[in-house]
Formats: C-alpha cells, structure tokens, sequence
C-alpha cells in the first residue's frame, strides 16, 4: 500500500475510517487473525499468502487478556504491544488491530473486509465471521499450513527437560 511502516495498535474507529477510504479507492481489504505470540515461519507463510489476496492486509490480534483466556496462564510470552510492533515491520501488513474478546467477530463485522484469511488447521464452519463476510459478497480463504511450525510446539520444545 504505501511504503511507510503500518501502523500498529490503530483504534478500531480510525480503522473503520481508513476501511472506508480504501474501499472509495478500489482497495481490497483482507483480515486475518490471530494471537501471533511468537512470530515463526507458519506466521509469515499465512501473512504472505493472504496479502496476495487483496489490496491491504489488517491483522487483527488478541489482546494479552484474550490470548490469557484462551491459551491458559503464561502466555502470551510476548507482550500484545511487541506482538503489534513485529507484526506491523513486516511489508506485507498494513495495520495491525487489537481486540480484547475472545474472537474477532466485532472487528470482522466492523470492517467487513474483502476476504478473510484463516490458517487451514479452522474447518470452515469454525471461521469466525464467515457468515458476515459472506454473507456481503466477500470471500474466506483457507491457507495450508506449514508442517510442524506452531507457537504451541515451540512452547513444547523449549519446556521439555
């Protein structure tokens, strides 16, 4: 999109309005998300992959709380702010958004992005906001993984004695 680094830890709102500009200007948003602790190569595969499938690539994470929530007390092992950052020096993203509920339901129904991207590990009926992005002429694609690359096999290999 432009050759400044993205933007991390946008406001919903002001990502809203930007979603809108972008849609004025012909550009195919993609979403995708995730909790992204530890960035590894299955990360950077999915981010490249679906920044091939539109325009501008948001990336919406859970917030330290969501991620406690979901993978139990110790993690995230990276903070949401790092999370962010990282996240955002990387070319294929544009903005990184946090949210704190659990799922991404409220971000997807907010920007209603052109495709939304999950890893191929989400049976498409377990795709948060499937319906809604469908549901408005958008599409959701699956992206194969990459073998044996995980954030919770990592956690796994380095507490094992």
């Amino acid at each position: 999109m432009s050759d400044a680094r993205a933007s991390f830890g946008i406001p919903l709102a002001a990502l809203v309005r930007e979603r809108q500009a972008w849609r004025e200007a012909g550009r195919r948003v993609v979403l995708t998300n995730g909790c992204f602790d530890l960035l590894h190569a299955g990360h950077l595969a999915l981010l490249e992959a679906a920044r091939h499938e539109g325009d501008a690539l948001v990336v919406a994470i859970n917030s330290d709380a969501s991620v406690r929530r979901l993978k139990g007390e110790g993690r995230p092992l990276v903070p949401q702010a790092e999370r962010a950052e990282a996240l955002a020096a990387l070319e294929a993203v544009d903005r990184v958004v946090v949210y704190d509920e659990d799922t991404p339901l409220a971000v997807v129904k907010a920007l209603m992005p052109d495709v939304l991207v999950k890893g191929a590990d989400w049976g498409a009926d377990e795709i948060v906001g499937r319906a809604e992005v469908e549901a408005a002429g958008g599409r959701v694609v699956r992206v194969a993984l990459v073998p044996g690359r995980s954030t919770s096999g990592i956690v796994e290999r380095i507490r094992r004695p």
